[in-house]
């Protein structure tokens, strides 16, 4: 069962709930979705069935066509926060991290065009792998101007900075909050850049900062739906997501 934890892998006193999304919050990626720039946040939600640690292993759905990768910055909620100002959530920030939205691409393009919402390709169970979270004490730097990246096999896939954002944090989480009371322990996604693409039945993961310090190194291993056996015979691509910080000195 998925707990949250920090950086270092020791558990958080944060109890596990609802993932709080946006989409379309990078140009380049509603380009390359061919979708129209949204006048308003597109909000989603992810129960916390879809929540999983990125250091164990996951079983891709069955039967339920592609499933996307898409590299995002994750924040995690300390306090409630209900019709919150800017300064509250500030103050409501508990730490942030690096999380995969994994998306059933098939499933989501059936439901955009007979106009339903996207709940299904979004929050089937283990759709967020997520890595534990930097507290926002010792993330030395601007959130707002970060860079996440996601490699295949040493190839860059996703590459971007939260600086390009059409949504920026506070305001997004400020904005959330007029519709949904957030809780500690509530995660928030906050958009993927562009280069989202196909993940294949057998993948692992790694998820790691690259600046000052290192997260812990974590796996994570998409097995078929069909089963385990002759895994030896199948190609293995080893993704990298990164989320660049450095640690501020306490004092």
């Amino acid at each position: 069962m998925y707990q949250h934890h920090n950086w270092q892998g020791a558990l958080l006193d944060y109890p596990v709930s609802k993932v709080v999304c946006v989409g379309s919050n990078y140009a380049k990626h509603i380009k390359e979705m061919g979708s129209a720039t949204p006048e308003e946040p597109v909000l989603f939600i992810k129960p916390e069935t879809a929540l999983c640690d990125l250091r164990q292993p996951l079983v891709l759905p069955e039967g339920l066509g592609s499933v996307h990768h898409e590299v995002e910055l994750a924040v995690l909620i300390g306090s409630t926060l209900r019709q919150a100002t800017e300064e509250h959530v500030l103050k409501g920030i508990a730490g942030y991290g690096v999380a995969l939205d994994l998306t059933l691409r098939d499933l989501q393009a059936k439901m955009k065009k007979a106009g339903q919402p996207w709940e299904k390709a979004k929050g089937f169970d283990n759709a967020c792998p997520i890595s534990g979270f930097i507290p926002a004490a010792e993330f030395h730097g601007d959130p707002q101007n970060t860079s996440l990246s996601l490699k295949i096999n040493g190839e860059v896939r996703q590459q971007g900075t939260t600086a390009d954002m059409i949504h920026r944090i506070v305001p997004l989480i400020a904005y959330m909050s007029r519709f949904f009371t957030l809780k500690a322990g509530d995660v928030i996604l906050t958009g993927t850049p562009e280069g989202v693409g196909r993940c294949t039945a057998v993948t692992s993961w790694r998820s790691a900062s690259t600046a000052w310090r290192s997260l812990p190194a974590c796996c994570k291993r998409y097995l078929p739906p069909f089963g385990r056996q002759n895994l030896h015979r199948r190609a293995r691509l080893v993704i990298r997501c990164t989320l660049n910080w450095q640690r501020r000195t306490l004092r």
